[in-house]
């Protein structure tokens, strides 16, 4: 039975800049394991996104798209869906405000519509946007992105007790039905995995990880970390491209 659980946020955290897990990272992983302790990815990511971090690290325990998709030992514990009439709402909202959509399930994900920010952003993650306006219509959705860079508050109001948005990075808004999150997927998690007892930790930089330290036992930051995030940690690692995961689970006697 494992005694502790990590839970891993992907960009600027488990990952260096090039979208890579550090080989030290990796060894570190399958050294916690011997030691009972469990790894879990919890990334804004969809499952779709990130299977070749799950080969690479032999993970598959997943809280992705901000807690919309929870898996345990690769069996999906729960999944957010967006009730169609919202996402009907959301869209046409978005297309006046001139802003593409990106929908998002565990398998795949397509645009409304293009623009520079979504080529960048999409470039950036390494995936194939491909623009189809009505695929949210035939699809179970359970995370979207709305692509703007500061109608973070417009969208809130008009969407309030519906849809929760999350800056996360520039150029969009993770976009959540209200009330999930990196939190209430880890509450998910723990409970439907039977681990409610474990001592939990959780490594993260960005300010989708906020709620995700509020959940654990021990919240650490990466040196990259934003300020708000360093704040709220009990304790700021080195940097994602400087053995930041190894350098924080060996100061917990997670590792040797």
């Amino acid at each position: 039975m494992e005694k502790s659980v990590v839970f891993f946020d992907l960009d600027g955290t488990l990952f260096d800049d090039q979208k890579h897990v550090l080989p030290a990272s990796i060894a570190a992983i399958q050294e916690m394991r011997t030691h009972g302790v469990l790894p879990v990815i919890a990334t804004g990511r969809n499952i779709f996104e990130i299977q070749d971090v799950l080969d690479a690290t032999g993970i598959d325990n997943v809280v992705s798209a901000n807690g919309s998709y929870v898996q345990y030992q690769g069996r999906k514990l729960s999944a957010a869906v967006i009730p169609a009439t919202v996402l009907a709402d959301l869209t046409v909202f978005a297309h006046q405000q001139g802003d593409p959509v990106g929908y998002f399930n565990a398998q795949g994900f397509r645009l409304s519509q293009a623009n520079q920010d979504t080529q960048d952003n999409f470039k950036l993650l390494r995936l194939n946007a491909v623009v189809d306006p009505t695929w949210y219509q035939h699809h179970a959705i359970n995370f979207l992105n709305v692509f703007n860079r500061d109608k973070g508050d417009l969208y809130n109001q008009e969407f309030a007790g519906k849809l929760s948005f999350v800056r996360n990075n520039p150029r969009a808004l993770d976009t959540m039905v209200t009330g999930v999150s990196k939190q209430t997927g880890i509450q998910t998690f723990l409970q439907e995995a039977g681990l409610t007892h474990a001592k939990t930790y959780a490594f993260g930089d960005g300010l989708n990880d906020l709620q995700m330290f509020d959940q654990v036992d021990v919240p650490v930051a990466m040196g990259n970390g934003l300020p708000e995030v360093k704040a709220q940690a009990a304790y700021v690692t080195t940097t994602n491209t400087t053995d930041g995961i190894v350098q924080g689970l060996r100061h917990f006697n997670l590792i040797a």
